[in-house]
C-alpha cells in the first residue's frame, strides 16, 4: 500500500516541551496556591498562561497532520503564553526584591543538571518547587519556563525546515493524486474474454 498524504501525528506526550510545560503547569497551579491571593486576576492569569502553554502544545501536536500551519501557529502561542508567564515570576520576584538567578548561579547550574535527567517530571523538581522560599519556587519555575521556550524555538525551527523540504497538506494531496494516477497508468488493461 502507498504512503497516504496524511502523515503520523499526535504522540505529544514524547515531546521533551510538552513534558516541561507540564510540570510548569503543575508548578505554577502550586505556586499561585501558596503565593498569590486566589481572588486574584494574577492567580488566574498565571494559571491560564501555564495551561495555554501545555495545551497549545498537545493541540499543535494534533492538528500537525492535517495543517503544519497550525502547528507552527499553536506552537508559537505556546511559546507566547510561556514567555507571559515568565514575566509574571519576574514581576513576583522584583516586587519583593528577590534576585533572578544568573545563568553561573550554583543553583541554576543544580537546575540544569536536573533538567537532563531522562523522563524528568515534577518528582525530579519538587523538591525546588515546593521549597519553603519563595526566591528558590519563583527562581526554579522560572528556570523550567526557559528551557521549555528554548525547546519551543527548536521545535519551531525543525517545523519550518520540515515545511520547506515537505510542503503542506495540499502539496501532498497532489502528489499522493499523482501517483494513484500513474499506478492505475501502469497497470495492464483487464482481460477481456474472446469472441465467439
Amino acid at each position: 500500500m502507498p504512503e497516504g498524504f496524511i502523515p503520523p501525528h499526535g504522540g505529544y506526550q514524547s515531546l521533551l516541551a510538552y513534558q516541561k510545560a507540564l510540570v510548569v503547569y503543575d508548578a505554577t497551579l502550586r505556586f499561585c496556591d501558596r503565593y498569590i491571593d486566589r481572588r486574584s486576576r494574577t492567580h488566574d492569569q498565571m494559571v491560564q498562561a501555564a495551561r495555554s502553554g501545555k495545551q497549545n502544545i498537545l493541540e499543535g501536536s494534533e492538528a500537525s497532520g492535517t495543517s503544519k500551519e497550525t502547528e507552527i501557529k499553536l506552537t508559537g502561542v505556546a511559546k507566547a503564553s510561556l514567555k507571559e508567564l515568565l514575566e509574571d515570576y519576574r514581576d513576583f520576584m522584583r516586587n519583593r526584591g528577590i534576585e533572578e538567578w544568573a545563568p553561573d548561579h550554583r543553583y541554576a547550574q543544580r537546575l540544569r543538571r536536573l533538567n537532563r535527567t531522562p523522563g524528568a517530571n515534577y518528582d525530579t523538581f519538587k523538591k525546588g518547587v515546593e521549597h519553603p522560599d519563595p526566591a528558590i519556587c519563583a527562581n526554579v519555575i522560572a528556570g523550567l519556563i526557559k528551557v521549555t521556550c528554548y525547546l519551543l524555538d527548536q521545535q519551531l525551527r525543525r517545523l519550518e525546515q520540515d515545511f520547506l523540504k515537505q510542503g503542506g497538506l495540499r502539496e501532498r494531496m497532489t502528489r499522493a493524486r499523482l501517483e494513484a494516477r500513474a499506478r492505475e497508468q501502469r497497470q495492464p488493461p483487464p482481460h477481456l474474454p474472446r469472441q465467439p
